[in-house]
C-alpha cells in the first residue's frame, strides 16, 4: 500500500489558531493565522516554505513596520505519511519571531531577533480540492 502526503493541516496552542494548505482550488498554498487580537490570511508567494532537517518551515509575515522590524511566524511541518481518507493526530511546534530593525543604526547593537515558541496539536489530511 502506498501512503499519501498530507496537503491540508489545521492546528491550534495557546491562543493562536494556524490552517495551512499545501495547495487550493487556485493551485497555489493558502495560510490563516488567528490569534486573541488578529486574523490574517495568506497564498502564493506570501507563504514562504524552507524544508530543513526539522521538516518544512512555514512562514508567514504577521506584522510589518517601516522603521521598527517585523513579526513572522512559522510553523514546523514534521514529514507524515497517510493511508487515504486518514486524518492524523499530530504535534508540533509554532514559533513567533520579533525581528527587530531601526533607522538609527547604533540601535541595531545586540540580539536582533527573539523567539517565542508554541506546541501545536491539531490534524493533518489529504484532501481534494
Amino acid at each position: 500500500m502506498a501512503f499519501i502526503q498530507p496537503n491540508l493541516f489545521v492546528l491550534s496552542g495557546g491562543s493562536i489558531h494556524v490552517t495551512y494548505t499545501t495547495t487550493g482550488f487556485d493551485g497555489k498554498p493558502h495560510f490563516t493565522y488567528t490569534s486573541w487580537f488578529v486574523t490574517h490570511t495568506f497564498s502564493g508567494t506570501q507563504i514562504k516554505t524552507e524544508p530543513s532537517v526539522l521538516g518544512t518551515l512555514v512562514s508567514v509575515t504577521i506584522l510589518q513596520t517601516v522603521d521598527a522590524g517585523s513579526t513572522t511566524f512559522t510553523v514546523l511541518i514534521p514529514r507524515i505519511n497517510l493511508n487515504q481518507g486518514e486524518a492524523l493526530a499530530i504535534t508540533t511546534e509554532g514559533i513567533t519571531t520579533h525581528h527587530r530593525f531601526s533607522i538609527f543604526p547604533p540601535a541595531m547593537h545586540g540580539q536582533l531577533d527573539t523567539y517565542s515558541v508554541v506546541t501545536l496539536t491539531g490534524t493533518a489530511q489529504h484532501v481534494v480540492f
